[in-house]
């Protein structure tokens, strides 16, 4: 195998706006390629165009070549026979890869039986390998409700590695996964690219990009303002933009110091234990959110951050111990912030519409939400369109702007910052503390980013061991 991909002044148009501009860049095999760039940027939309799934609502000029063949010249039937046998995507929601309905195991079997064409023992046999070469064994049998967001994501580069396609497509693979997994997902990656495989990561992850190496390209707004080896690029970049996402990494926050205050508490939670089937999620756990804090939950994927974080708000019944709430803290004051945004909105329905209901329904005036858009850096007219047509980044900070429009007293933010770019992330988190210190929020955050818990925390709960 030895065909490279060229795209050749790849331009992409929503009516008379440019999205992609007359970007350009090729993939070797055995030689990995990461975009990088800011919410917005691009960057799915251009896996999106070499995939071949973008939506009809977009324009497309210029071509995309896989060895001496024009995928930009196929029809969408012709494309769509390549998915999965030489085109193979990772998309940016897991879950959304995956059948509700089936076990993990089975479903990567499938992938070798129908994919493939392996014959029904030879499916298993490999399934049964590839989990164990995965450490993934335990979670064969499981449903994807009862998997959480970083192992379904372990699945998902699985079944791509079941596939064995000549180009791998992975979107914001490192999304909500600890720095081990990080590292391990990288080193998958690397591994489904082999000498003689593609591989075409997109990220906003400056660590990410690190580890896979290879060549790069910066996207801004649609732009590739540069390109070139990754190690050179990140090291010493040439552009402003680049530098800006650098320096916009939670590694080189300033410090947030904040003197101690007595604040009054508003849930507190009391020797909460969990099980799923006959293994302990976590025992007798502790915590109290109060007043004017951020409190942040962290450990290893599939811990129990999420579980535990549902129980104690009440977004999850609890199975053992107490959950207390100050008296007056009704259901409303407490707002979630899903580490996968678009299972928070209507798909089909314009996020105008949604908003509206919103506002209809709690009395809330237009001027409120253009506030929270300008404080987010969204453009007004961005609601126009529908939860299917904006980036994840995007959608997560208009999660936030929904959230904040209630006035929450307590805010559950699960993996918030997991989609956004370094600046938006920096940004978001500014608007956060700014709620905190200002209005008296109780933060519960979730991450795997020790920097940003250390920048934001005013008490850390470590949930879960690996497993």
């Amino acid at each position: 195998m030895s065909e490279s991909l060229r795209v050749e002044h790849l331009t992409i148009r929503h009516g008379e706006r440019v999205l992609v501009d007359d970007v350009s860049f090729t993939l070797r095999p055995g030689r990995p390629f990461t975009l990088l760039g800011r919410s917005g940027a691009g960057k799915s939309l251009t896996l999106q165009a070499i995939m071949g799934s973008l939506p009809p609502s977009l324009s497309m000029e210029g071509k995309i070549w896989l060895g001496e063949h024009c995928l930009s010249a196929l029809s969408a039937a012709e494309r769509q026979a390549l998915w999965g046998r030489t085109l193979a995507m990772l998309p940016q929601e897991p879950w959304r890869a995956l059948d509700p309905t089936r076990r993990a195991g089975l479903q990567i079997r499938d992938v070798f039986r129908w994919v493939r064409g392996w014959r029904r023992h030879e499916a298993k046999a490999g399934t049964d390998a590839l989990l164990e070469r995965l450490a993934l064994s335990a979670h064969q049998l499981k449903y994807p409700a009862e998997l959480s967001g970083g192992m379904c994501q372990r699945i998902t580069v699985a079944m791509a590695q079941a596939a064995d396609s000549t180009l791998l497509l992975a979107d914001e693979p490192s999304k909500g996964l600890d720095e081990s997994m990080k590292q391990e997902v990288a080193s998958r990656l690397l591994g489904a690219c082999g000498e003689d495989r593609l591989l075409l990561t997109i990220t906003h992850d400056v660590a990410l990009a690190e580890v896979l190496g290879g060549e790069i390209g910066i996207l801004r707004e649609g732009k590739l303002v540069e390109c070139g080896e990754a190690s050179q690029r990140l090291a010493n970049p040439t552009h402003d933009y680049t530098r800006t996402l650098l320096r916009a990494e939670p590694r080189h926050w300033p410090a947030w110091h904040k003197p101690p205050a007595r604040a009054p508490w508003l849930i507190r939670a009391e020797q909460v234990s969990h099980r799923i089937g006959d293994q302990s999620l976590f025992e007798r756990v502790n915590l109290t959110l109060s007043a004017g804090q951020v409190t942040a939950l962290t450990g290893p994927s599939g811990g129990g951050k999420t579980t535990l974080g549902n129980l104690v708000t009440g977004f999850r019944p609890l199975q053992c111990g107490v959950v207390t709430r100050q008296s007056g803290l009704g259901d409303l004051q407490i707002q979630k912030l899903y580490q996968d945004p678009p299972a928070a909105f209507i798909a089909c329905l314009p996020l105008a519409v949604q908003f509206a209901d919103l506002q209809q329904r709690h009395n809330i005036d237009s001027a409120a939400v253009h506030h929270w858009l300008e404080q987010l850096g969204l453009p007004p007219d961005l609601l126009a369109n529908t939860p299917e047509q904006v980036s994840g980044g995007e959608l997560q900070r208009l999660a936030l702007a929904r959230a904040m429009l209630l006035k929450p007293k307590v805010l559950f933010a699960d993996e918030a910052t997991s989609r956004l770019d370094p600046v938006s992330q920096l940004q978001v988190m500014t608007l956060l503390k700014q709620c905190v210190e200002r209005d008296g929020l109780s933060l519960l955050l979730v991450s795997h980013d020790p920097h940003l818990v250390c920048h934001m925390a005013d008490s850390v709960v470590t949930v879960g061991s690996r497993r």
